[in-house]
């Protein structure tokens, strides 16, 4: 109970404090602690499953929510052990767990965002108005996304630099060989009609 506590206040300080929560995060970490991160999670994907099956039917339901549970575990998994690999590469000293609990406090502006899509998607669905209120909403909208993708880079870059124990240099060097990868692996995912955008 602690720990989920504890990273109630820590997602909390990821908006405030972000460098600080996570190298307090790097050096006393818990799986617990992504407890509040995996009660989003399941709401998102609960909603997205909502939003992806036509009928109210539990079978159906229940299914979809299951692939899509299983498509964010894969691709939680290989980034975390991508980020991993590539930075022991680089040079990095980190852990696989410490990676891994960091990665997983990354995904609270990725649920942030996503939640927040799936929600407007309810109350304001397509297609919507070029008027003034269909304007602003577009560009208040992405503005919110563009703050919220700023937060997921510094997260990012806060992983492998935390994570890893990598400097400047090595993060850049980790990111020239990581973006290839992810973007091949984003365009398979969105052929396969698993995410439009990535979960990353």
């Amino acid at each position: 109970m602690v720990s989920i506590f504890r990273g109630v206040r820590r997602s909390m300080g990821m908006i405030t404090r972000p460098y600080e929560t996570f190298r307090n995060i790097a050096s006393e970490c818990s799986f617990w602690e992504l407890t509040p991160i995996g009660i989003l999670l399941a709401l998102y994907l609960g909603i997205a499953s909502l939003l992806k099956t036509s009928s109210f039917r539990p079978y159906f339901l229940t299914r979809q929510f299951f692939l899509l549970a299983a498509a964010v575990c894969v691709t939680y998994g290989f980034i975390v052990i991508l980020l991993y690999i590539i930075g022991k590469l680089v040079g990095g000293t980190g852990t696989i767990k410490r990676v891994a609990i960091l990665w997983g406090y990354t995904l609270f502006p990725t649920l942030c965002w996503f939640l927040a899509t799936s929600i407007l998607y309810i109350i304001i669905p397509p297609p919507r108005s070029t008027q003034a209120q269909g304007l602003i909403f577009s560009v208040l909208y992405l503005l919110f996304s563009v703050i919220l993708l700023g937060w997921k880079i510094i997260t990012a870059y806060l992983t492998l630099r935390f994570g890893m124990r990598l400097d400047l240099l090595r993060i850049f060097l980790a990111c020239c060989m990581l973006f290839p990868i992810l973007s091949l692996f984003s365009w398979m995912s969105y052929h396969a009609g698993v995410f439009r955008i990535p979960f990353f």
